[in-house]
């Protein structure tokens, strides 16, 4: 039976090959790295439920404050701008001094500015506290894909980051159901929308804080060593020239575009044209699939991305983002045939749209230049994504307000074609097989 190849491997003419990561040579015994595993992945889904929250309590802020969906969409926005600069900023810091602080610390951030949303006297007291809520979090994805490749081989690593993955879209599960919820029991009070989910966070916080503390000690030791040759800017050039890096950059800028445009819009997109008997509860349940049917995308492609060659992932994905972009573009007609055909149709875009958005900040980035460095690589990935998420906000609901959601979706198709292009070029001038040997010609 033939080996498997590793993913970094090079070949005569192929080009330079892709970073590799190898485990820890201590890492924790396995039940240990589940049990690690799955904690991180709660701790990021309290991440999310004092971020999704925004898009359920979007209609009942403006509501409240007599003010436009472009208005309200400025938070969302600038909140973008503040989570895209603490992306920047804070991967050098989880490549210096390791995941597991940085992760509580992050934790605690997003928890404590969570509470002072509730509080907020105003439209803009509200944008300021909550972007200062997403700069906290901005520091938790880093930390956690710096903990996990040292714990998974080269052949399980992409399932591994999948899984971390799927905290992106229980979170946003979890959060649009909470936050439904509290608006009903509160009756629609987005105070308690905004500030309720971070009382759950604390709690999360607390949990996490008591396992990550007792971790390994070999590992932790292990961590420290590998920290002190955390990134530095002698390798700027060498990221820079790296042809893969630019391709997944240019997939994040349209991919994280079309996600937050879902994240922010698709709750006031139901209510706004499925009339006007719609409810806020009912309309963040019927957005769920796109998050709750993304989470088998995510799995789906990361199981297959640990077994096929490079050729056959860019074909993947490349027919993904045209079936997506065809989705999207026709989205809006579909309320004529019932709701359940738009709920189902969100879902599959949730599907279609999850899996190749989760491999940019995650295996891509463990790929581009290894372990001692994905944090910054993966701060960089997502921060040129949450840039183009700024466009989710003010922008997108801009178009909306001038010409409808018809409109609105039409555009986001144009991107995600865009992105589908930008497939092509994954993995130029290196196209050896990557698992297993032998399988592409």
């Amino acid at each position: 039976m033939e080996s498997n190849s590793n993913p970094a491997e090079g070949g005569p003419g192929q080009g330079p090959p892709v970073a590799t990561v190898a485990p820890l040579a201590q890492a924790p015994g396995r039940g240990r790295v589940y049990l690690l595993l799955g904690s991180l992945i709660i701790g990021y889904i309290g991440v999310y439920l004092c971020r999704k929250n925004l898009s359920v309590a979007i209609p009942l802020i403006g509501a409240d404050f007599g003010v436009s969906r472009e208005q309200v969409g400025t938070i969302a926005s600038w909140s973008t701008v503040a989570y895209a600069a603490g992306k920047f900023l804070f991967g050098p810091v989880i490549d210096r001094f390791g995941g597991r602080v940085c992760f509580l610390v992050s934790l605690l951030g997003v928890a404590l500015f969570g509470l002072g949303g509730a509080f907020a006297p105003s439209l803009a007291a509200l944008g300021a506290v909550y972007g200062a809520g997403r700069f906290s979090g901005a520091m938790a994805w880093g930390s956690m894909v710096k903990l996990v490749p040292g714990w998974f081989n080269d052949r399980e690593l992409p399932l591994a980051m999948a899984c971390l993955s799927q905290s992106l879209v229980f979170g946003g599960v979890c959060a649009t159901l909470l936050a439904g919820q509290i608006a009903e029991w509160s009756h629609n009070n987005w105070r308690a929308v905004m500030g309720g989910p971070a009382l759950v966070l604390l709690v999360i916080w607390v949990w996490n804080w008591r396992l990550l503390r007792k971790a390994d000690g070999a590992t932790a030791k292990a961590e420290a060593a590998r920290a002190a040759t955390g990134f530095h800017l002698g390798q700027v050039p060498l990221l820079l020239s790296n042809s893969q890096f630019w391709v997944v950059c240019g997939l994040s800028f349209s991919l994280y575009l079309m996600r937050e445009v879902f994240n922010t819009w698709t709750v006031d997109f139901f209510k706004t044209e499925g009339g006007a008997e719609m409810s806020s509860r009912i309309a963040a349940f019927l957005s769920v699939p796109f998050d709750a049917v993304g989470a088998l995308g995510i799995l789906s492609l990361g199981w297959l991305f640990g077994r096929i060659g490079r050729v056959t992932r860019r074909r993947l994905l490349f027919a993904m983002l045209v079936a997506l972009t065809v989705l999207i573009y026709n989205l809006p007609d579909l309320f004529h045939r019932g709701l359940w055909v738009v709920t189902a149709a969100v879902g599959m875009i949730g599907f279609l749209s999850y899996g190749p958005y989760s491999l940019l900040a995650g295996i891509f980035s463990v790929e581009i230049r290894g372990r001692d460095y994905v944090a910054t690589v993966a701060g960089v990935v997502d921060g040129v994504g949450y840039i183009a998420g700024y466009l989710a906000g003010s922008y997108f609901g801009h178009i909306v307000d001038q010409g409808g959601y018809r409109w609105g979706f039409q555009c986001l198709a144009a991107v995600t074609l865009v992105a589908a292009l930008l497939t092509l070029g994954l993995y130029w001038g290196a196209e050896q097989p990557c698992l297993p040997r032998g399988r592409e010609k």
